[in-house]
């Protein structure tokens, strides 16, 4: 697959999640909010709509993994740890978390297992972009990852410690992961 192909790949699939992000709470969930609800959260057990976000992190996961999977030609320890970030969204995809609303019946091993895949997302994904700044060359490109990296940590301590905008953290994490993931396909390649 040429680089161009791989590219607009990628780049749907995100564009697809950004108005899943910001779209689906108006529409299939009113009354839930961007700045306080997370993806968890439109994705959660026993709601509407919830196949669609977790359909789209699916795709979204695919995508990288096709797209980028050639970046790292050479680069065994990257393409495993691109793997385990690709394989674990897709399982907290699968694994719903619990429901905002505490009254609605839920499997609570079902929200452990997805809390536990969306931690081991963010964690591969760091170690992914703190290992990819290794295999760079130019001091940009090791700067920006080293950014990113340090981002995504802060990021997903806001998100599971500021509950009242969990919801902004956790679109960014999302937005910075795939913005990052578009500029390693445009740069490494």
């Amino acid at each position: 697959m040429k680089k161009k192909t791989k590219l607009y790949l990628l780049v749907i699939a995100c564009i697809l999640m950004l108005l899943a992000m910001f779209v689906l709470p108006i529409f299939i969930k009113p009354g839930q909010s961007i700045i306080r609800n997370t993806i968890s959260d439109l994705g959660a057990q026993n709601s509407a709509g919830a196949w669609i976000i977790n359909s789209i992190l699916v795709v979204v996961a695919f995508s990288s993994l096709i797209s980028v999977w050639g970046c790292f030609k050479g680069f065994a320890f990257q393409r495993v740890i691109l793997l385990f970030f690709v394989i674990s969204i897709v399982l907290s995809a699968f694994f719903n978390s619990a429901p905002v609303n505490p009254s609605v019946p839920c499997n609570i091993s079902e929200d452990g297992w997805h809390k536990y895949f969306t931690g081991i997302t963010w964690i591969a994904f760091t170690i992914l972009t703190f290992s990819t700044a290794m295999i760079l060359k130019k001091q940009n490109d090791k700067s920006l990852n080293l950014v990113t990296a340090i981002s995504v940590i802060l990021l997903s301590l806001l998100s599971s410690e500021a509950e009242q905008t969990a919801g902004v953290w956790q679109r960014l994490l999302y937005i910075i992961s795939f913005g990052w993931l578009i500029y390693t396909l445009k740069t490494i390649e």
